[in-house]
């Protein structure tokens, strides 16, 4: 795979992102400021395939040619169909003696705790495949056994016959002392040629065994599938002539080249949505919101985050397909509610939507590709929100009578009509994400009213106006290509990586020392990242957190650190802050209790050249009538009856036009509701801002 370097600032910069319906592209030309976006359909089986041709396709439509790309930015999901299909390397695991079993026995917790048939999520190390090695250390880093290395070479040759593609190295306390995992993955790359291997202290080096373990695992399983996709992906782009630096979303929102994702693609499993929360970012600050709930809806799942002033939200430990995995993440939060998601009734006799989708192929029964499964988008269709005969502008016939048909079978065996039945799967689907929002905004206290409902994905405007009214966030804002908004934030962000030390720590005068020693080897470490990524020094940036608990405490709660030197003053400023996080999450503060710092975490940013979002800051005198192109009778649970509604063509609509509802908009990668009692006003970023009129 190709070096990392960043490009030429004037060339053609392309985003692509790979979901689970459409493969979407945007083509930022930095000359004119223009960003072009196109959309394909994902091949399911090789997602490489609709990279291709919507690239191809992209810069033919546009007017490029693939030697005027300098940039490629990719967010993929490669890592995440993985885990949920079960499509992972064979992966071996070696471990501290006494300690095969972390992985199974896990926390001794439910994650149900009354549900009697729940399964626990199976472990990508089968048991036959963990072996453990003689060699302790110690919960101060000091060596209690030292290591057996013809221990670890039998092991190696075990695992040699039992033909793993990967292996998991994981001992305890190895993040006070890495030296052993070190040895063992030398040795078993000299006994496996072409093995792949994790260690836990490089992967993630903070304590908690079962985390760490379950993390680094992860890792290893999806490290020869996601080396085998990028350098299948990399000559693909080649042969047709990109050859410009490809990097991947990470989870946390920045970008990473091809061989950090290759050798860390667990850091890669939120690809798509990370990108998309940038993408709403920087879209709501320009536009004056630094306030924003992100909710991308698109053909397999809605992800929500929450941005606070400007800050996404960040989370250190999150599970993951019902996979623990503890690295710096963007807090988001997913529901299986998408257009595909298939409705159907439960056991009970309940109407259920999600969380099994339809996919790409064959899709919802609209595509006409030998689904029978009503979905959301079946019933947005027979409801006639969406286009009952064409989306994709044209390029995606629709068949009403087909998703008629298969609502119709739904609603027999509630006994309801078959336009309440498409209502109803609307309804729950609403509520499903009403609550996922809850749970990243009223559940960590913060209240959803004091935000602005930032909606996108190919469903996102679609289903937006209902939500905000559920939870009564007073504002909506559209972007103005909310369907490709993933790819587009490909574009809007820079490269990241983030570094952690894991050792307790007294935040008091007397762990000064040890918190300048971690901090120093944190800054060391970004020092040489920047160097491999040829970052130049006036566009290095870093920042600092620590992750803080009252002694005694269960869990911690990541704090910003202060910038400058450590001293006193670092110290009392840390607590206060924690102090003020603990009040909000847990609602009291106990000024009396030591405190412990846990983790030190670095992040650092390489700025690169970004897609830069330029206004029109003059407000059109034309009347919004121009934009008129039809109007189609839409069944509204308000009225119980079709209700006319005026279609606008979202390309028309200009810096000043306001537009009543009920109405829809529709352009080529979404279409935006508007309800009865709603306008939305076009601002100079082309968006489109919902409020209720009254």
């Amino acid at each position: 795979m190709m070096a990392a370097n960043q490009g030429r600032e004037n060339g053609i910069r392309v985003g692509v992102d790979t979901g689970g319906t459409f493969t979407d592209i945007s083509i930022y030309n930095p000359q004119t400021g223009k960003i072009s976006v196109w959309k394909v359909s994902s091949v399911t089986d090789n997602p490489s395939e609709a990279i291709i041709s919507g690239v191809q396709g992209g810069l033919e439509t546009f007017g490029y040619a693939a030697t005027d790309v300098d940039y490629l930015g990719h967010g993929t999901t490669v890592a995440t169909n993985a885990l949920i299909t079960g499509n992972h390397a064979r992966t071996g695991m070696v471990t501290t003696a006494g300690f095969r079993d972390v992985l199974e026995i896990r926390r001794q917790t439910r994650a149900d705790l009354y549900d009697l048939q729940q399964e626990k999520t199976p472990v990508l190390a089968l048991r036959d495949l963990r072996h453990e090695v003689q060699e302790r250390v110690n919960f101060d880093g000091s060596v209690h056994i030292p290591l057996n290395v013809e221990d670890v070479r039998r092991v190696a040759r075990i695992l040699r016959e039992q033909k793993v593609e990967a292996v998991a190295v994981c001992f305890l306390f190895s993040h006070l002392y890495p030296e052993h995992e070190e040895a063992v993955k030398s040795i078993l790359e000299e006994e496996i040629p072409g093995i792949f291997v994790s260690s836990s202290s490089e992967v993630v080096p903070v304590y908690r065994e079962y985390e760490r373990f379950s993390t680094t695992v992860v890792n290893a399983a999806l490290g020869p599938i996601m080396q085998s996709y990028l350098n299948k992906l990399w000559p693909r782009l080649q042969n047709i002539g990109v050859n410009a630096p490809v990097h991947l979303t990470q989870s946390n929102g920045g970008v990473i080249s091809l061989q950090d994702a290759a050798a860390f693609p667990v850091r890669t499993v939120l690809s798509g949505p990370a990108a998309g929360v940038v993408g709403a970012l920087q879209i709501g600050l320009a536009a004056g919101f630094p306030n924003m709930i992100t909710f991308d809806m698109g053909g397999t799942s809605s992800d929500v985050a929450l941005i606070d002033n400007g800050e996404p939200q960040l989370a250190t430990d999150i599970v993951a397909h019902g996979h623990p995995l503890k690295i710096p993440m963007l807090d988001i939060h997913a529901v299986g509610a998408g257009g595909g998601s298939i409705a159907y009734v439960d056991s009970g006799g309940h109407l259920k939507v999600g969380p099994h989708s339809a996919g790409a192929v064959p899709g919802p029964v609209c595509y006409g590709q030998g689904n029978v499964q009503p979905t959301v988008t079946d019933a947005n269709v027979v409801l006639q929100v969406q286009n009952p005969t064409h989306l994709l502008g044209g390029r995606l016939a629709i068949d009403q009578a087909k998703a008629r048909e298969a609502i119709a079978g739904l609603a027999a065996t509630l006994g309801l009509g078959v336009m309440e039945t498409a209502q109803g799967i609307i309804s729950v689907a609403t509520a499903n994400m009403a609550k996922a929002i809850r749970v990243i905004s009223v559940e960590r206290g913060y209240d959803p009213r004091d935000y602005v409902l930032m909606a996108f994905g190919g469903a996102g405007p679609v289903h937006a106006a209902r939500l905000a009214r559920e939870l009564e966030v007073p504002r909506v804002l559209i972007p103005r290509n909310p369907g490709i908004l993933c790819s587009m934030g490909l574009l809007m962000t820079d490269l990241k990586a983030h570094f952690t030390t894991g050792r307790m720590i007294e935040l008091s005068p007397a762990g000064i020392p040890d918190l300048i020693r971690d901090i120093s080897s944190l800054d060391q470490q970004a020092t040489d990242w920047f160097e491999r990524e040829g970052i130049g020094l006036s566009d290095r940036a870093v920042s600092r957190s620590l992750d803080v608990r009252y002694l005694g405490q269960a869990f911690e709660l990541t704090v910003e650190a202060p910038a400058g030197v450590v001293d006193e003053a670092f110290v009392g400023e840390v607590r206060r802050r924690f102090e003020v996080v603990h009040q909000q999450m847990y609602g009291f503060v106990s000024p009396e209790e030591p405190i412990r710092v846990v983790a030190v975490r670095l992040e650092a940013i390489g700025a690169v050249p970004r897609a830069a979002l330029v206004p029109d800051m003059t407000e059109t005198d034309s009347p919004v009538e121009d934009a008129i192109i039809g109007e189609r009778a839409v069944w509204l649970p308000e009225t119980g009856s079709f209700t006319a509604c005026t279609i606008y063509e979202r390309d028309k609509l200009l810096y000043g036009h306001c537009i009543a509802g009920p109405a829809i908009i529709e352009q080529m990668d979404s279409t935006t509701f508007l309800l009865p009692g709603q306008i939305a006003r076009v601002d100079g970023y082309l968006n489109l801002l919902i409020e209720e009129s009254v």
